[in-house]
C-alpha cells in the first residue's frame, strides 16, 4: 500500500502520519492490500481539512473531514472512509455470491426449520435486491392557477361545461350543498369526481 502526502499551507508531522496510516491499517484489514492511497491536508480560514482517497480495484473511496484541529479531521475522515470501505466489501461479496438451488418441497422444510433454528444447520438463503443508486426526478414548476378554481357554487354538469370551456384538467369548485368537490381528467380524457371531505 502506497501513501502519497500532500499538504497545503499545513505541516505534516511524524503524529500525524502516524494517525493516517494506523486507520489505514484497519481498512487494509476489510480490503487487503491492493489499493492505492492519496491524503490531502489543508488549512482553509481556520479550518483544517483532511481528504483521504483510497483506490481499490472496484472504484475510488473518499472521506472527507472538515473540524477545528487536524487530528480531528484526520479522525472523522478515517471513520468515514472505514464505513465506506466496509459498504464496498459487503457490496462485493453479495456480488460474488453465486444463486441458490430452486427449491424442492424438502429443501423447503429444511429451509424452514433452519429459519426457526430447529435444524442443526442453520443457513438460510436470502435474496438481496438492487435498486438504482440514482432516482430519476424532473423538476418541479410551480404556477398558481386561480382559473381551476370556481368562486361560486355550481352543479356537477356546470362544473364539467366550465373545466371544458376554461380547458383545464383540474378544477375544484363546491356544490349547491357547500361540499367541495374535485374534478380531475384522465389521461384517457374521462373527466373523474373527486369529493372532498
Amino acid at each position: 500500500m502506497n501513501v502519497e502526502y500532500t499538504a497545503r499551507k499545513y505541516q505534516i508531522t511524524p503524529t500525524i502520519r502516524r494517525e493516517v496510516e494506523t486507520g489505514l491499517n484497519k481498512i487494509r484489514k476489510l480490503l487487503g492490500d491492493r489499493f492505492e492511497t492519496k491524503v490531502i491536508l489543508a488549512v482553509e480560514k481556520r479550518q483544517h481539512k483532511a481528504e483521504i482517497t483510497i483506490d481499490p480495484p472496484n472504484g475510488p473511496i473518499v472521506g472527507i473531514a472538515q473540524t477545528a484541529d487536524m487530528m480531528s479531521a484526520i479522525s472523522q475522515a478515517l471513520d468515514h472512509l472505514e464505513k465506506q470501505a466496509l459498504k464496498h466489501k459487503t457490496k462485493w461479496l453479495s456480488k460474488k455470491r453465486k444463486a441458490g438451488k430452486k427449491f424442492d418441497g424438502q429443501s423447503l422444510q429444511d429451509n424452514l426449520e433452519a429459519a426457526l433454528g430447529l435444524a442443526e444447520n442453520a443457513t438460510v438463503s436470502v435474496l438481496v435486491h438492487k435498486f438504482p443508486s440514482v432516482a430519476r426526478t424532473t423538476e418541479v414548476h410551480l404556477v398558481h392557477a386561480t382559473d381551476s378554481v370556481a368562486l361560486r357554487p355550481m352543479t356537477l354538469e356546470e362544473a364539467i361545461k366550465e373545466t371544458h370551456f376554461r380547458d383545464k384538467d383540474v378544477f375544484v369548485f363546491r356544490d349547491p350543498e357547500g361540499k367541495l368537490m374535485i374534478l380531475h381528467r384522465t389521461r384517457e380524457g374521462k373527466m373523474e369526481l373527486i369529493e372532498a371531505p
